[in-house]
């Protein structure tokens, strides 16, 4: 448990340190984000000093390290707050649209991925292939168009951009961040069916691409398996398809796909910038775009440090399952 501790300490901080030289080497001023281009050198100074960059850049660092481990991670000139409150704000709403994309990716894919494996060459395997296929093709911004223009103005099956419509926000207190939870929690229903009509569009469409890589890593694993003698074995003795597939075959790669479903699900909390932005969703890769157009560091910085964090969390978790369901890595 300690070795455990002292990795992922030391791998966060290693990703600090990333953060921080690149925020620095960028060429982006953040002294003159805050005091503008009109602002004069006198004033210029004096911003740099009560931001600390006229220390060395390794003090800096240390300064840097030290007010991160106490929560503080800077102001926003954006939104002219602190830019933990607003990571603490905008997060839950991509946790919750990555959540269920990756409900979706893993109750469709999977299942897609091992039917494949065991028609490998058919029609059906064929036809899952191409359309995993798609989902590494496809752009994200240009599936999530292309579903609010059939959907939302074509059809009108779904909700349009944003977490709930205008006259239902600030309804639901906000316990948790994440809508559906919290509605659910206040026993408000039509908040609750308004928030997922809008959050099952994006949702999809995350799901889609998680889908893809998932069904195709799990066809490969089952492959693998299939092939192997011990499920021959089975068949010659008679044992159900069905069983020989689940009970056999499947078995020793749900380590492995541990992996591939900790991947997925990360990449899909980092990589939801352009469905956000197409979406108006106010989550972190929203509010990471704002940060950028605006050169305001300290925002970029944040969320970036979140997202990292978040993808060494997850796959800490990985490592955990693991010793769960193979004591041989114990």
């Amino acid at each position: 448990m300690g070795g455990f501790v002292v990795v992922t300490l030391l791998t966060f901080i290693g990703l600090l340190a990333i953060t921080f030289f690149i925020g620095r080497v960028v060429p982006i001023d953040p002294v003159l984000s805050v005091v503008g281009d009109r602002a004069t050198q006198e004033q210029y100074d004096a911003a740099k000093i009560a931001l600390g960059l006229d220390r060395p850049l390794v003090m800096q660092f240390f300064s840097y390290v030290g007010d991160v481990f106490q929560g503080d991670l800077g102001r926003s000139i954006s939104t002219n707050r602190d830019v933990a409150a607003d990571l603490t704000r905008v997060f839950p709403a991509t946790l919750e649209m990555a959540t269920l994309g990756i409900i979706i990716g893993v109750g469709l894919g999977v299942p897609l991925g091992v039917y494949a494996a065991a028609r490998q060459g058919s029609w059906v395997d064929q036809i899952i292939r191409v359309f995993a296929l798609l989902g590494y093709s496809v752009p994200a911004f240009w599936l999530g168009l292309v579903g609010l223009a059939v959907f939302y103005a074509g059809l009108g099956w779904v909700s349009g951009p944003g977490r709930v419509d205008i006259f239902y926000e600030g309804l639901v207190p906000a316990r948790t961040g994440l809508m559906l939870v919290d509605a659910a929690l206040a026993g408000d229903w039509d908040v609750f069916w308004n928030a997922l009509d809008h959050l099952g569009l994006p949702a999809a469409i995350l799901g889609f691409f998680s889908l893809a890589y998932i069904a195709r890593m799990t066809r490969s694993f089952m492959l693998d398996q299939l092939g192997q003698e011990y499920v021959t074995t089975a068949r010659v003795k008679g044992v159900p398809e069905w069983r020989v597939i689940w009970g056999h075959a499947f078995r020793p790669i749900r380590v492995p796909l541990i992996t591939v479903i900790g991947l997925s699900y990360a990449a899909l909390l980092e990589g939801s910038v352009m469905i956000e932005t197409v979406f108006s969703w106010p989550g972190i890769g929203n509010y990471l775009t704002v940060a950028l157009l605006n050169a305001d560091m300290n925002a970029v910085l944040g969320a970036t440090l979140v997202i990292g964090a978040v993808f060494i969390l997850i796959n800490k978790l990985s490592d955990v399952l693991y010793r769960v369901l193979d004591p041989r890595s114990r």
